[in-house]
């Protein structure tokens, strides 16, 4: 980098710090913090939704997939997520944002205090928080051994460099500045995933040109949709988990689709991400695909050619851009990371373990809203400072094993929940399936993997934890019903819009349990 590109750079940092400060205005109350109020526009709601499920890892392991197997790399994981988005458009998206509308609360598990019980509410924030904390560990762990590659700075000053940026402004501007920050990446990303497409094909002409070049022996099977360990079980139980995980199983897509005005535009907002995530990767993914004729990799696993490929292709200023490009897809994941469990925290966790919580005025509230962004944020960052450890070693690949194995879990009794036919599982339905769930991953993956010769399939790691947790959910909900005339009349207000003369009052929940529901 020269100061062309540490100008670009800074500037893509202060602007991220402005646009907070902008956002700072529009924030009065906890539930605009955390749902915008419901006033985000469908597009915005949209964009926001597609940029908050990419980070620099797409960069460093996926890069490397595709390095090594080619379009596998598309097909075997942003071609599930649309798919499993567009599917959850009509699904989950409209149900979701009713969460806010008619029950009128601001995280995205609020509800399963009424839904089930007190204990599965906690149980599952939780896990979901001390998930977050890792998976958000190694997004900060990612970017910053990108950052140390062109920059030089060692990986903790890069962890507090990009922590520090991104805590100012998710922390004062909330769910708005998450958004309109996002918005600003999507630009540049777009900007930075051109350059380097236009790049790719030029030099491409001395290598058969872009119909040609897949003859050549560097490419050879990189055609193939299906190779390696991404086969046809891996493409199934992936597609069926990024159907829970991106429609809102990881909590920060959740509030994309509470943000909106309505269910029909929360579905809207969810069609936009889908197309997103179908075309946009497929211009990520193109350099990448390539790379095995422009660079060679210093990595078995080819984590770093498409780093190698910048420094070689761009010119300086682009080269900073793309740059800007890593940071802005990470940033993005992290800030509404944080803006979710900062939600859920304050929500869901605090009010039952301080008396004082529950009696949080908007100021207050607001004040621990902000509070807790910045510990959630200051606990991943020290996460990743451990990624060399040998506590934490191989973080990175652990956590995308870790959030596609544990996310089941946690996502079936929030997800399943909001749907009709699932009305008989009930509190013993939930724990139990969430239990079993993180047992079998735990049995799965290590003392089966151990004792098994070879290990077992990566498809198998991550996929029958989901499938255990979700055959007992249904299960226990047929042996032993606990559909009780207050939790039909949840589902149904979920299910349901207009008055509520169908459906039988949500009752308030139990004296010291819960906070007072947010208006809008």
């Amino acid at each position: 980098m020269n100061s062309l590109d540490w100008a670009v750079l800074i500037g893509y940092f202060a602007v991220m710090v402005a646009i907070g400060i902008w956002s700072h205005k529009r924030v009065d109350n906890v539930s605009d913090f955390f749902t915008a109020g419901g006033k985000m526009p469908w597009w915005l709601s949209g964009i926001s939704h597609h940029m908050s499920g990419y980070s620099a890892v797409m960069f460093t392991g996926y890069a490397g997939i595709a390095y090594t197997y080619g379009v596998t790399s598309f097909v075997t994981w942003s071609f599930p997520i649309a798919l499993g988005i567009a599917i959850g458009s009509k699904l989950f998206a409209p149900r979701i944002n009713r969460l806010r509308s008619r029950l009128h609360v601001a995280s995205p598990l609020e509800y399963l205090k009424n839904r089930y019980d007190l204990r599965t509410q906690q149980a599952l924030a939780w896990s979901g928080m001390l998930l977050k904390i890792v998976d958000v560990g190694a997004k900060w762990a990612a970017i910053a051994t990108l950052l140390s590659v062109f920059t030089g700075v060692s990986l903790n000053q890069g962890i507090l460099i990009t922590g520090v940026v991104t805590a100012v402004y998710c922390t004062i501007g909330g769910l708005w500045a998450d958004a309109l920050t996002e918005l600003g990446q999507f630009v540049i990303q777009f900007l930075a995933g051109i350059a380097m497409f236009v790049a790719v094909l030029v030099e491409l002409g001395d290598h058969g040109g872009f119909f040609g070049v897949w003859d050549r022996p560097e490419l050879q099977g990189h055609e193939k949709p299906l190779v390696g360990p991404y086969g046809t079980v891996f493409l199934l139980a992936f597609l069926f988990i990024k159907l829970f995980e991106y429609n809102g199983g990881m909590l920060n897509q959740a509030q994309r689709y509470m943000a909106t005005p309505s269910p029909r535009e929360a579905e809207r907002s969810a069609r936009l991400s889908a197309v997103l995530w179908l075309v946009w990767p497929l211009v990520l993914f193109f350099p990448m695909w390539m790379s095995p004729l422009l660079v060679e990799s210093q990595k078995a696993d080819g984590s770093d050619s498409y780093a190698l490929m910048t420094e070689q292709l761009l010119p300086h200023g682009l080269l900073g851009l793309v740059i800007v490009g890593f940071f802005s897809h990470t940033m993005a994941m992290c800030s509404s990371d944080a803006n979710a469990i900062a939600a859920v925290f304050t929500r869901d966790v605090a009010p039952v373990l301080s008396a004082r919580a529950r009696a949080w005025g908007e100021r207050s509230g607001l004040l621990a809203a902000r509070i807790t962004t910045v510990v959630f944020l200051g606990l991943s960052m020290a996460v990743a400072t451990q990624v060399n450890s040998p506590t934490f070693k191989d973080i990175i690949t652990v956590v995308i094993k870790w959030v596609a194995g544990l996310m089941g879990p946690i996502a079936i009794p929030m997800m399943l929940g909001l749907l009709r036919p699932f009305r008989r599982s009930g509190p013993t339905a939930a724990l139990t399936s969430w239990a079993a769930g993180l047992l079998a991953f735990w049995l799965v993956n290590y003392p089966i993997h151990w004792a098994v010769d070879g290990g077992v399939p990566l498809e198998y790691q991550v996929s029958i934890p989901l499938a255990v947790s979700l055959l007992l959910y249904v299960l226990i909900g047929y042996a032993r019903p606990e559909d009780t005339p207050e939790r039909l009349a949840v589902i149904e207000r979920i299910n349901t819009d207009g008055d509520d003369s169908a459906a039988a009052a949500v009752p308030a929940p139990a004296e010291g349990t819960a906070p007072a529901p947010v208006k809008d």
